[in-house]
């Protein structure tokens, strides 16, 4: 007797509900009997008992799901994993530097923004609108370094413009601060990456001395790296972002404060207030070193 069918039963919860088709196939297969011992009268009902002890539906239905409820008695097919493909990694060509960082590196404020204005070093000269060289007072306190010119930045010229902008204006304000008054705004890129990629590693490694040479001719006291793509650049690392926003970072002997691009916090609004905590850590550094300044005029 099925085990299944008689656990069924004793719950009373048979019949059991199976597909009419096996139903027919099985109710089509010969009954089995059971023979009752001999010299052994059968009384009312007995015999029917000892042809089957289970009604006919469900004799059906043990039948038909024998193979279901017995898997150990089917084979399974073996499990065959798939290797997936690695990703092909992005081949760039080899830079060619043949002097030009050398030559970047000794210009003026006026020969350096004619320099980027008429770059062709990487293809991104194809695909911009113009070149976006940097805003705000030559003799700042403080140098905010962003990741790239967008789509805005591209059409207008200027770093940080749109809500990224607006967001970059207000944790200035937040602190004291204006675009335009003791602060100069530059991006790591002087162009624009085709539908706001990431900047390949090229063309920042083409595009860093552009921006090198303005943070020695600008001479802050303090530098803001918003986003992975300036702090890593400014502080020659591959580390994440988290690691180089808890330590105290310097540029040739300029603080760095690293923080949050603003594009990066309108996406993720609860990190505002690491941001407002980094903001914080640059007043602080801003104030010190004006602090020291009146000391020494005095």
């Amino acid at each position: 007797m099925n085990r299944q069918a008689l656990i069924l039963q004793e719950l009373q919860l048979a019949p059991l509900w199976v597909r009419r088709e096996l139903l027919q196939t099985a109710a089509d297969q010969p009954e089995e009997t059971t023979a009752l011992p001999a010299g052994t009268e059968s009384g009312p009902g007995e015999e029917a008992q000892a042809r089957h002890p289970l009604p006919a539906v469900a004799r059906a239905a043990n039948k038909a799901l024998a193979p279901l409820i017995a898997p150990h008695e089917t084979a399974r097919a073996p499990h065959v994993s798939v290797p997936i493909p690695p990703k092909p990694k992005t081949i760039e060509p080899p830079i060619q530097d043949n002097g030009r960082a050398a030559a970047i590196a000794t210009m003026d404020w006026n020969t350096l923004q004619a320099a980027v204005a008429q770059c062709d070093a990487c293809a991104l000269c194809k695909t911009r609108q113009q070149t976006v060289f940097g805003v705000g007072n030559l003799q700042p306190d403080i140098v905010v370094v962003g990741e790239a010119p967008g789509e805005e930045e591209d059409r207008m010229g200027e770093p940080f413009v749109g809500r990224a902008g607006k967001l970059l204006d207000n944790m200035l304000a937040a602190i004291g601060e204006k675009r335009g008054e003791r602060v100069y705004i530059a991006n790591v890129l002087k162009c624009r990456p085709p539908s706001n990629r990431n900047p390949l590693p090229s063309e920042i490694a083409l595009c860093a001395p552009y921006l090198q040479r303005q943070l020695e001719l600008l001479a802050p006291k303090v530098i803001l790296a918003a986003g992975r793509f300036a702090a890593q650049l400014l502080l020659d690392t591959e580390a994440p972002l988290s690691a180089l926003r808890s330590k105290p970072q310097q540029w040739r002997g300029i603080p760095v404060v690293v923080t949050y691009h603003p594009a990066y916090l309108l996406r993720n609004l609860p990190d505002k207030s690491k941001s407002w905590n980094d903001l914080l850590r640059l007043q602080e550094i801003l104030h010190s070193a004006n602090h020291a300044k009146s000391g020494d005029i005095n």
